[in-house]
């Protein structure tokens, strides 16, 4: 095959609980074209991974009939990763630990392929491509169902002792709180996620309506609705606090901030900001900003896509077709 341009080209990979996304990312960031497949709620791990392996082998295929260099795969997904293996803790896949996705992609498709845990991914797309650009040391909230992050520090993914830490939605905000789904209590995810907010509200309120999400919250506040303002306050005095917290350990130039709810509005990011900025040690944040995400659903493909141009500079020529 001939290659009809200089630019090099990855695959990225994002699996969520109910979908997987790719992406053929140029060198530059620039998506030549996406794809997306559906995964059952109950789906088993074969079925998952036959998923994965039909998305990447239609994104190669795509690429190898517009004659564009892949040099590597990456993928995200849920749960704790070390050394492209799927230890354990993606709660929302069924069956999806002890898995080596590096190894098992490899051996189909003979490209490098890089795994990482998705909120990771996600931050490294914003490091990347995004709101992060130029930076070195970076935090992403993700807030969402859940609260994901990640911890970027010299411009690389942090994730503890063998990938075991960095879950920034499991610090402790209140002393022997609420129940968390992790088993702790008091978790920030178990005060300030966006399912938390939604169910803050409908018990507030007594609203009966159909699909109340966090955008439909948002609504009500930006229409003075009392129920909702109490509880967009709450759910961004929880989230400052905590970012007060990330400021003072890692003094990051940026704090980024994603997930659904963060498109609802720069109002929302300034709430977070004015409890974080209250509140952190000031000689800790002096060169720290708190800005939303850019990237939106397509960051954890373009993450993906980076951690695999980071970990090759190998060339290949889809010997594989």
């Amino acid at each position: 095959m001939s290659i009809i341009e200089n630019f090099k080209y990855a695959v990225g990979i994002d699996l969520g609980g109910t979908f997987v996304k790719s992406a053929l990312v140029c060198e530059t960031g620039a998506i030549r074209f996406t794809h997306m497949l559906p995964i059952g709620t109950e789906a088993s791990k074969n079925i998952i991974l036959d998923t994965i392996e039909q998305i990447i082998q239609t994104t190669l295929f795509e690429a190898f009939e517009k004659k564009l260099e892949v040099v590597g795969i990456g993928i995200g997904t849920p749960g704790i990763v070390f050394q492209g293996v799927v230890i354990g803790a993606a709660d929302n896949l069924q069956g999806w630990e002890n898995i080596d996705l590096a190894g098992y992609f490899y051996t189909r498709f003979k490209l490098p392929v890089s795994v990482d845990n998705d909120a990771n991914l996600m931050g490294y797309g914003e490091l990347h491509y995004g709101a992060a650009r130029g930076c070195s040391d970076v935090i992403c909230l993700t807030i969402g169902t859940g609260i994901g992050g990640a911890i970027i520090i010299n411009g690389a993914i942090y994730n503890g002792y063998k990938s075991r830490g960095g879950e920034l939605g499991h610090i402790v905000v209140e002393h022997n709180g609420i129940d968390c789904n992790c088993g702790g209590k008091g978790c920030l995810e178990a005060y300030a996620s966006t399912s938390v907010l939604v169910k803050r509200y409908m018990e507030l309120s007594g609203d009966k309506e159909d699909n109340i999400d966090g955008f439909y919250v948002v609504k009500k506040f930006k229409q003075n609705n009392d129920f909702a303002i109490q509880c967009i306050e709450e759910h961004t005095e929880y989230l400052g606090h905590g970012v007060a917290s990330f400021i003072n350990t890692f003094a990051p130039q940026k704090i980024i901030i994603g997930g659904g709810i963060s498109d609802a509005g720069q109002f929302y990011i300034e709430m977070i900001k004015k409890t974080a900025f209250k509140n952190m040690m000031p000689d800790c944040g002096k060169h720290t900003e708190i800005v939303g995400a850019q990237l939106g659903n397509i960051a954890g493909s373009l993450g993906a896509a980076a951690i695999a141009f980071s970990k090759t500079n190998v060339k290949h020529r889809f010997s594989i077709f």
